[in-house]
């Protein structure tokens, strides 16, 4: 009788392992899946402060308010988002990365401008109605979202688009900018998600149904918490994915 083989071992044949091919997902459908949920971000956040909170205005009043979450959601989630994808698109794995650093960069600058809009909405509401600024957990994490977003978009600036900066510096750096780049979504996903549900108590109360009876304002607002979470998580997870990440043999970028 045969002995057994390594493959099967000392207590019988192994079950054949799944191949981590099968459970591959192709990258530009599900970023087809990824741009039309944060479409439907960006359009509930819309709809929930036209329709529940009056519109918007930029007279001082809580319509002006009303800036700050679309604002919001838009820079820091999904338009980030969307430029933290740009290097897993398979087209810039060859040829010049130039044109996708720059694009990377532009994205990345339209969400921080959008994002720094967002800020002086809320802070000409709070000024204008006599309201303090900073006090609570969820301004606290948004400022300091966003100026880690400030210094790492500076960074990676120097760092990536100017060419004084050496191959070595740039091989220092480039893990850095992408752990603080997963860093700065999850901290936008954690600010956004608290600032609907605080605005969900300060406005739920006197002369209208409480939050907690769950009217349908609290339902559309909470379900917008949720896709922006889910939002969020694919993207973090499309970032560490390895058989999406930019080959590291492209050599080139480092002598660019």
């Amino acid at each position: 009788m045969a002995a057994p083989s390594a493959e099967e071992g000392a207590e019988g044949p192994r079950c054949p392992q799944r191949s981590p091919a099968m459970l591959d997902v192709p990258f530009l459908p599900f970023c087809a899946f990824l741009g039309t949920l944060g479409m439907l971000c960006v359009a509930m956040v819309g709809a929930w402060c036209q329709h529940w909170r009056g519109g918007f205005s930029l007279d001082g009043s809580s319509r002006t308010f009303n800036w700050h979450p679309v604002l919001m959601v838009t820079g820091l989630v999904v338009l980030y988002g969307a430029a933290a994808l740009v290097y897993r698109i398979p087209n810039t794995w060859s040829g010049p990365k130039l044109p996708w650093k720059v694009l990377h960069a532009g994205l990345a600058l339209g969400a921080f401008v959008l994002s720094v809009l967002g800020l002086a909405a809320v802070f000409r509401f709070h000024n204008s109605q006599g309201t303090p600024n900073m006090y609570s957990l969820h301004s606290w994490m948004g400022l300091a979202t966003v100026l880690l977003f400030s210094c790492q978009w500076a960074a990676g600036f120097g760092a990536f688009l100017l060419p004084w900066a050496p191959a070595w510096l740039r091989a220092l750096y480039k893990p850095i900018h992408v752990f603080f780049g997963s860093t700065i979504l999850l901290l936008s996903m954690a600010s956004c998600v608290s600032g609907i549900n605080e605005k969900l108590f300060f406005s739920l109360k006197n002369g209208t149904t409480a939050y907690k009876l769950l009217p349908a304002e609290a339902v559309f607002a909470n379900t917008l918490g949720l896709l922006i979470l889910v939002f969020g998580v694919l993207v973090v997870a499309a970032l560490a994915r390895p058989s999406w990440k930019r080959p590291d043999s492209d050599s080139p970028d480092s002598r660019q």
